[in-house]
């Protein structure tokens, strides 16, 4: 028989309790804690007929069959890229970003581009109305016979679609708007959220469908609903940037399929999305010449190497306690740089405030770039500008040291490419490869040495 029994969630961190509370007990945030009605159905005899219904059976995992995963291109590069290599069939995918960032446009071309080679989509919009996404479809020129649109927002009828049409790619935008009957709450909250995404999941993995789910984002920056959703799907996306710029960042920070280090960069424009096939070019167009504090760092990005400027303030502060603050970069990295340079090289910074940004709104957590900080630091503080055709990378040490780096050659590489014609770099970096004619390296093994290299 069935029996209704009623749970406190909380909208943040997913924490259920058989009571409320003011604090949530997860993640200690205040007034998150909601109600919301299941119904639990008891079944005799449940974890006997589990065994004796069950058909698989354990094997030796030397006598499994180890079968590349068949993947689907989607027509746009860096979207591959991200995923992997492609879509894989019957996998399910969560998009998250910030209101107006662009998911449901490149979701929108996503489409269409599969459309494109024949295979069935299904779009599904329980935030905009037919003609609404028709004139965005229009504006992107999405219009392939292939692509289907629905809008609707009950998961019983998009379940009815979806078995009568038999789509290969399925889009939801968004699951918070999609509500199941039998789940009394409202639709968006915890629980429709979860058990609507576990239908999802049985329909991409049953019948074999690609699925997509569009998810709004709190104002953290972290995907709505409960942790438990991240869990459920094959692959996370953050679709990243400032509303106010023309570019955008595709990041993995969960890919069952593929690598979580990759990212996709796109360009908005008028008709869309378009890819940007040459980033370290794009995030060095704006950067000024012979300026204090500018420096150019060799970034890996998975497997892709980015060339982005770092750009460092140092400004005498009249306060007891100075600010470190760092955009792009771990402001605890950042302090423990300057803490260097303070003991290492005699550099007086108790008394100066020091900003640092990463130019172009990308993110940098590899510490490869740590020398490049440092040089940004003390070109500013000195007041001594690096040279404009320079590229800085390695890792600093508590005592001064500079250490190698992985995908050295790569940077390199890079570097070269673009037109850059000095690369200073960790000396131990410099084995195993041979260095492109015409760029002159430096191998640095201290801190002292970079500096003296990049500001003379």
């Amino acid at each position: 028989m069935a029996k209704v029994k009623t749970k406190f969630y909380c909208t943040e961190c997913g924490y259920e309790s058989p009571k409320w509370y003011g604090k949530c007990p997860g993640c200690q945030a205040w007034n998150t804690m909601i109600e919301a009605t299941e119904t639990i159905v008891k079944t005799a005899g449940m974890n006997s007929s589990l065994f004796h219904n069950s058909k698989e059976k354990p094997l030796p995992i030397v006598e499994i069959e180890s079968d590349q995963e068949p993947r689907i291109l989607t027509g746009i590069a860096e979207l591959n890229r991200v995923l992997g290599g492609g879509v894989v069939p019957g996998s399910l995918v969560l998009v998250g970003g910030d209101p107006g960032i662009g998911k449901s446009t490149l979701l929108l071309q996503t489409s269409n581009e599969l459309a494109r080679t024949g295979l069935r989509v299904l779009y599904v919009s329980g935030e905009e109305s037919v003609r609404q996404t028709k004139l965005r479809a229009d504006r992107l020129g999405a219009l392939s016979p292939n692509l289907y649109v629905l809008c609707e927002t009950n998961l019983e009828t998009i379940e009815e679609a979806v078995d009568n049409m038999k789509p290969q790619f399925l889009v939801i935008d968004s699951i918070q708007t999609v509500y199941l009957p039998e789940v009394t709450s409202a639709p968006g909250s915890v629980a429709q959220v979860r058990e609507c995404t576990a239908r999802f999941m049985r329909i991409a993995k049953g019948l074999g469908i690609a699925t997509v789910l569009v998810g709004h984002v709190t104002k953290e920056g972290a995907i709505a609903g409960p942790r438990l959703l991240e869990h459920m799907v094959d692959c996370v996306l953050y679709f990243e940037g400032e509303r106010h710029h023309t570019y955008r960042l595709l990041r993995a920070v969960k890919n069952r399929f593929g690598s979580t280090n990759e990212i996709g960069i796109f360009e908005m424009g008028e008709e869309g999305l378009r890819e940007v096939a040459n980033p370290s070019e794009l995030f060095l167009s704006e950067r000024p010449l012979g300026v204090a504090g500018s420096t150019v760092v060799a970034s890996m990005e998975g497997t892709r190497p980015v060339l982005v400027e770092l750009q460092a303030l140092i400004a005498t502060t009249h306060f007891p306690s100075p600010r470190r603050m760092g955009t792009g970069v771990d402001h605890h990295r950042m302090g423990l740089i300057i803490a260097v340079l303070e003991k290492r090289m005699g550099m007086f910074l108790q008394n100066q405030d020091a900003y640092l940004n990463v130019a172009g709104g990308v993110r940098l957590d590899e510490p490869a770039v740590d020398l490049a900080i440092a040089v940004s630091i003390a070109s500013s503080f000195k007041d001594m500008p690096t040279k404009p055709y320079d590229v800085i990378f390695g890792e600093v040490g508590l005592t001064g040291e500079v250490r190698a780096v992985s995908r050295a050659e790569q940077r390199v590489r890079e570097a070269e490419k673009l037109g850059f014609k000095r690369v200073i770099m960790p000396e131990k970096s410099l084995k195993g490869w041979t260095p492109p004619k015409g760029l002159e390296i430096i191998g640095v093994g201290t801190v002292a040495d970079a500096l003296a290299a990049a500001l003379n």
